[in-house]
């Protein structure tokens, strides 16, 4: 009895082991490839439980996943002006055909990554050699990545895989090439800026003669002005002094010694040597008969 029982148990072993190698599962991120004595049988893309030959058949996975190729170390590229620029690249792809894959690569990654590499990078470099450092950091940098990407998916499609994205992380001058560049730059920005003083200076300059321009034009006409007042006051001052004498001319021959007396009397030391007979004195001498009358009085 217990040697049924133990053969039960061997049977039942055995049976799970024939069934463990029989069965298989696929992932939903994988592809698998199922080989009969090393030739490709099927392949399969959706997840699932499977059943294989034993023993006469086996299976590969490969990712479904979307890969990356991340380069350890910038490549140089020349630009069209002849300078020499570190492009640091990044490749996103994933397998799309496992069957031409496997066969293209032996489902290699490393190997795949490889031609990837080597692909980009060749695009790259023709397509940095069309433009220049300006066109390559900014001008130019997305119509770069897309015609990249559309070149490096035709022949990715060739061993079976789809370019998803190529995309350049950081384009930098080398250190000696950088120097160099920088002190051109550095040399540029002075001339500029000597140039803007030297248009600074002369637009002051300008607009300071033209300040003294106007204010010689201002001057001028101001003092015209004032000289036509002043002459139509002095002719207004001729025209009562005129009115008045021909009104009362005894009145403003008066007026007229007395501004002669205020003009020559003008402080006690001034000294006046005049015929005591002359006609400057007559108003004087009429004001003293007049005071020695009513002095009489």
């Amino acid at each position: 009895m217990r040697a049924g029982m133990n053969a039960v148990a061997v049977v039942f072993v055995a049976a799970l082991v024939i069934l463990g190698a029989t069965i298989f599962t696929v992932d939903q991120r994988q592809h698998a490839i199922v080989f009969q004595l090393g030739e490709v049988r099927q392949v399969i893309e959706e997840p699932g439980l499977y059943f294989k030959w034993p023993l006469i058949q086996n299976v590969r996975y490969f990712e479904k996943r979307i890969l990356t190729i991340d380069s350890a170390e910038p490549e140089r590229f020349i630009t069209s002006d002849k300078m020499n620029v570190l492009v640091d690249s990044i490749t996103k792809w994933r397998i799309i055909d496992p069957k031409l894959y496997y066969i293209s690569v032996a489902g290699d990654e490393s190997r795949a990554k490889t031609r990837l590499t080597q692909t980009v990078n060749a695009g790259l470099r023709e397509e940095f050699g069309k433009r220049t450092v300006h066109d390559v950091v900014s001008g130019e940098r997305d119509k770069i990545m897309a015609q990249m990407r559309e070149k490096a998916d035709l022949d990715a499609r060739k061993i079976g895989v789809q370019i998803v994205d190529v995309r350049v992380k950081r384009v930098e001058l080398p250190n000696d090439v950088s120097e160099s560049v920088y002190r051109r730059m550095d040399a540029e920005r002075k001339r500029v800026a000597n140039e803007l003083r030297s248009q600074g200076a002369a637009e002051a300059e300008k607009i300071r003669a033209d300040a003294d321009k106007q204010r010689e034009v201002i001057v001028a006409e101001a003092y015209r002005d004032a000289q036509k007042m002043k002459g139509e006051g002095d002719a207004r001052a001729t025209a009562i002094y005129a009115a008045a004498f021909e009104n009362s001319p005894e009145f403003y021959a008066f007026y007229r010694s007395l501004e002669a007396y205020r003009s020559s009397f003008k402080s006690r030391n001034d000294v006046l040597v005049v015929e005591p007979s002359s006609d400057f004195f007559r108003y004087m001498k009429s004001m003293g008969r007049g005071g020695g009358e009513k002095a009489g009085r």
